[in-house]
């Protein structure tokens, strides 16, 4: 048989990871935005002043930091993976 354009049918498996890329992308700017409100409050204008206030901003900081780098690693896993992927099915090799 020949392996031409008849084989070049699009990898279902590649079109599957594509849809739920897109769908955690969506997730993880609401995830990212999260705690933003909280974060502009909290390091704009003082709202609440003192040792244990400036030990729950810090917090308050690198949760957000560490969210943003979960998800974004959540993200580069899935695009790792998808470039792994070819975009037709057919002669794929083992894995």
């Amino acid at each position: 048989m020949n392996s031409g354009s008849a084989d070049a049918v699009a990898n279902s498996r590649r079109q599957m990871l594509e849809q739920t890329l897109a769908e955690v992308r969506a997730r993880v700017a609401v995830l990212e935005a999260a705690l933003d409100p909280a974060h502009r409050q909290f390091t704009g204008r003082p709202v609440w002043v003192g040792p244990k206030a400036r030990t729950f901003t810090e917090d308050l900081i690198a949760r957000r930091a560490r969210l943003r780098q979960a998800a974004q690693a959540i993200l580069d896993a899935l695009e790792e993976e998808l470039r792994t992927i070819p975009r037709a099915a057919g002669h794929q090799g083992s894995r």
